[in-house]
């Protein structure tokens, strides 16, 4: 398991490698990567910013991972988050998932997905053309998430 809060860009390759250098276990990768956009459906968008809360954030990650763990057979996951100032077309996310077959790294890396748009301890503030606010919660996300209850 591999878990990192930080403020600088990944290299999503270098991290699959990481994960599956010398493994002949491992028959399937998912990668997830959320990315910025720069225009939501009320206008443009500037950039992100990212807040959590250093320690928790990773904590309750952690306990999601175990939770993915305890429902698939997964043989290796990494969760990189960015925090700070994000402009358009910067990564945000990045979630690895790693399994002897596709089913369980599909659904691992959606599970994870979920819980980050919903539940980890990030707050996001969006900066817009002489404004910011604070980005609110989702219904469909919470409506993804809700199957895994």
């Amino acid at each position: 398991m591999t878990i990192r809060l930080q403020r600088e860009a990944f290299d999503i390759g270098r991290e699959i490698d990481a994960m599956t250098r010398g493994r002949t276990d491992i028959g399937a990768v998912v990668t997830f990567t959320g990315i910025c956009r720069g225009t939501e459906d009320d206008g443009p968008i500037a950039a992100l910013t990212l807040e959590h809360y250093p320690g928790m954030a990773e904590e309750e990650i952690a306990r999601h991972i175990a939770e993915a763990e305890r429902r698939w057979p997964l043989l290796g996951v990494t969760v990189i988050h960015r925090y700070g100032r994000i402009e358009p077309g910067e990564t945000i996310v990045l979630v690895v998932t790693a399994s002897s077959h596709r089913q369980a790294a599909f659904a691992a890396g959606e599970f994870l997905m979920d819980y980050l748009k919903t539940r980890a301890p990030f707050w996001k503030r969006e900066e817009r053309t002489g404004d910011t606010r604070w980005v609110e919660a989702k219904d469909d996300d919470d409506e993804a998430a809700a199957r895994w209850r």
